[in-house]
């Protein structure tokens, strides 16, 4: 224990440095507004035509490349984004950060609209075949074929930093999160929970990326239709106190305010940082991770899986995470000194607010978090090859899967610690990379745009 107590100051000292004022934040929110600027604000005034090209993808056209649909491609994206963190990330940002942390989370999920929609255009413009006829792409790949010697090395170094960073952000935090509310709930030993996780998990990934896509096309959908319906009853009924709340999150955005109270949740940085750490968390956007699944899209025009691309974090961030959040400030929850971890703020909101709130909490995060393992072993898997080849698929595979129930029997802190520090790490190569070809995404969406007929393609 004392150990892990080691590990959990480390990884929180280097993530403060990474997430700090001089790190990760000023690049990703610079990043994002210069990409939304280069896109003349287009994502934000196209999003009905995303949605729409969103729901005609479910059918892939004859004679276009690819290996999933579309709509499977941004399903498996989805499945990896959509977790713990729409709830315990929520939960956890509010908790250290305040209600102004949700503002920040809504800035990294606008801007986010920008940045996944160049990574998915340029995923599908610089993807391989693999020599077993699988699509391959994301930023190892778009680094390699877009960029110039002087660049390349970002490529196996973003790769490094996935085939580590998917064991936090897509494994141990989310076992760690579905055992936290499984065990509150049901009191189940958690030894059962992670030995049922492992079973689920090996049965998924024996199947490779097909079953992956086609298990992601059925549950997310799904899952955020009875999540979103939930949280949205609470918030008609508490109408009266929708006002007084978004007032809270934008004055605290500010000024700082959390439940843990004291100079450490007032500062604003630390509001600042909290949100935008756990709103990459949740969207993932400028991480650089759902490329690798829209890259497997089979589809004509790279810029047109460039919509679906944007399409995730406006549902993940602007949708979900602010059910979520909404829930949790009107319900005042946030504010009780007897709620010792933010692993369950959420549910005991959710639970005080409605009367099977807490078991619906459970129930969500359970299939949000279980397809996000799934969304996240593909992309390790897939950094994993591009460093070793395709040998090393099952052994990873194989490792990934055991690794689940370590993650459901850990402590939450460490484990959120260690994942804000890979999926910054993780981010730094992959955003350079957007900077450096922007002009090519640039061009092709001026291309795209100028005729009509490409969206019906």
């Amino acid at each position: 224990m004392d150990l892990l107590k080691q590990f959990d100051v480390l990884a929180d000292t280097f993530s403060g440095y990474v997430w700090g004022i001089f790190g990760i934040i000023p690049l990703l929110i610079g990043t994002g507004i210069f990409l939304m600027i280069g896109l003349k604000f287009m994502p934000l005034f196209n999003i009905g035509r995303a949605l729409k090209t969103m729901w005609l993808g479910r059918k892939p056209k004859e004679g276009h490349e690819g290996e999933l649909s579309s709509w499977q491609a941004l399903m498996s994206s989805m499945a990896a984004t959509v977790g713990t963190g729409n709830i315990v990330g929520v939960a956890t940002a509010i908790y250290h950060g305040g209600p102004g942390a949700v503002f920040w989370m809504w800035v990294t999920g606008f801007l986010g609209m920008g940045t996944k929609f160049c990574e998915a255009t340029l995923a599908v413009k610089y993807r391989e075949v693999a020599e077993d006829g699988s699509f391959v792409g994301g930023p190892m790949y778009y680094i390699k074929n877009g960029l110039d010697d002087n660049w390349r090395w970002m490529a196996p170094l973003f790769a490094v930093f996935g085939s580590i960073a998917c064991f936090g952000i897509g494994n141990m935090t989310q076992a760690n999160g579905i055992t936290a509310n499984v065990v509150k709930m049901t009191g189940l030993p958690n030894w059962i929970v992670a030995l049922v996780l492992l079973v689920m998990s090996a049965l998924v990934f024996l199947g490779g990326i097909r079953r992956i896509g086609a298990v992601a096309g059925t549950l997310v959908p799904i899952m955020c239709v009875i999540y979103i319906i939930g949280g949205l009853g609470i918030i008609l009924v508490n109408i009266d106190k929708v006002p007084g709340v978004l007032g809270l999150i934008f004055a605290s955005a500010f000024t700082g305010e959390s439940a843990k109270g004291g100079l450490y949740g007032s500062m604003v940085l630390m509001t600042i940082r909290y949100g935008c750490a756990r709103g990459l968390f949740s969207n993932e956007a400028g991480l650089g991770s759902s490329p690798i699944a829209h890259a497997t899209a089979i589809v004509k025009h790279p810029v047109k899986q460039g919509f679906l691309g944007m399409v995730d974090p406006f549902l993940d961030t602007i949708v979900v995470c602010t059910m979520t959040a909404m829930v949790i400030l009107i319900s005042g929850e946030w504010r009780n000194t007897e709620i010792t971890s933010p692993a369950i703020l959420t549910n005991v909101s959710f639970a005080n607010s409605i009367f099977f709130g807490g078991w619906m909490v459970t129930i969500g995060l359970v299939l949000f978090a279980y397809s996000t393992i799934l969304g996240w072993g593909l992309y390790g898997e897939r950094c994993i090859t591009y460093l070793l080849g395709r040998k090393a698929a099952k052994p990873f595979y194989l490792i990934f899967t055991l690794v689940v129930p370590v993650g459901a029997l850990g402590g939450l802190e460490f484990v959120w610690n260690f994942s804000d520090l890979m999926n910054g790490l993780m981010a730094i190569p992959n955003l350079f990379a957007l900077l450096l070809l922007s002009p090519v995404v640039f061009k092709l969406t001026r291309e795209f745009l100028s005729d009509p007929k490409n969206m019906e393609d």
